[in-house]
């Protein structure tokens, strides 16, 4: 199948869609100022055919979709009963920044893709490699994904440290459980530089494609980045968890495991096939990419693909 047709028929069907409803995360200063008229789109496939349309190439803050890569390093560096003794896998239900849930159940987060679980996972990391290199391990495995350097938009990271007072207090009431292991500022820190994560709709097609691979390296097939076992839970946890509270409708009408960010960005998997990064900026109530969904959906519907 020729996929760089369908791929222009969306963007040319959707583009002057774009900005007409939705809103942009400006409770982030820093993407306050994003125009809400940004389109683009681009995958790339098992054997490593890539297409792209609209502002495909164009780099945009990743958001919560850097916490599969988050999640994916700690995989690699963690036992299993090590990683998940205090994080669940379990859909959320509630706003990816909710607190009751939290008080709820303790200050275990139901999974690693909302806000908490992504701290949680942070904490692993700073726990393994310390504040710096956690967040130089994320960039150098980032970039071997990519094939190219990929690095933090530090306005980004600065804005969110200035602004994000409901992540440190979920911080803060976790480790007031006794979920969090290290200083809360040094957490906090590798949270909001991995949301800080500086890419394109064609990067994270690449990066992400061990997902579609079974785990085997984008680039280089022989080498593996997580066990096959992992990539299926990986796509598990995106299925069910990777579009916060809305995954149910996610999976009613696109059915791929998908992972988003306030960003406006989108990343589908189509185990055995292929990855696809979808890009809009205004976002539904649920912290989802309005046009992006669409986007995901006429992709689904033009071409046949589903994990169903």
């Amino acid at each position: 199948m020729d996929l760089q047709p369908v791929l222009d028929g969306i963007v040319a069907a959707l583009a002057p869609l774009a900005g007409a409803e939705g809103k942009v995360a400006d409770y982030i200063p820093a993407l306050a100022c994003i125009s809400p008229q940004h389109l683009g789109l681009a995958l790339r496939t098992c054997e490593g055919a890539a297409s792209q349309a609209g502002e495909g190439a164009q780099p945009f803050s990743v958001q919560s979709i850097s916490k599969v890569f988050t999640l994916t390093l700690a995989m690699r560096h963690l036992d299993e009963r090590e990683l998940w003794q205090r994080i669940g896998v379990e859909p959320s239900g509630t706003a990816f920044n909710s607190l009751v849930q939290l008080e709820f159940e303790g200050g275990k987060p139901r999974n690693p893709f909302i806000n908490a679980g992504a701290i949680a996972v942070a904490d692993r990391l700073v726990s393994v490699y310390g504040q710096a290199g956690a967040k130089a391990a994320l960039l150098a495995l980032v970039s071997d994904l990519c094939g190219e350097p990929v690095v933090f938009d530090e306005a980004v990271a600065a804005s969110e440290a200035a602004t994000g007072f409901r992540n440190m207090a979920m911080c803060n009431f976790m480790k007031g459980f006794g979920q969090i292991d290290n200083a809360v500022e040094a957490v906090l820190d590798v949270y909001f530089h991995q949301c800080a994560l500086r890419m394109s709709c064609v990067q994270l097609a690449r990066a992400l494609g061990y997902l579609c691979r079974d785990g085997a390296h984008p680039l280089r097939g022989s080498e593996q980045v997580v066990s096959e076992r992992q990539a299926r839970r990986i796509n598990a946890l995106m299925l069910t968890c990777g579009t916060y509270d809305a995954a149910g409708e996610f999976a009613y009408r696109i059915g791929l495991p998908c992972k988003s960010g306030v960003g406006g960005g989108i990343v589908a998997v189509m185990p055995d096939r292929l990855t696809l990064a979808v890009w809009s900026p205004p976002l539904d109530e649920a912290g989802n990419s309005l046009l992006g969904q669409v986007a995901l959906e006429q992709f689904v519907s033009r071409t046949g693909l589903s994990v169903f």
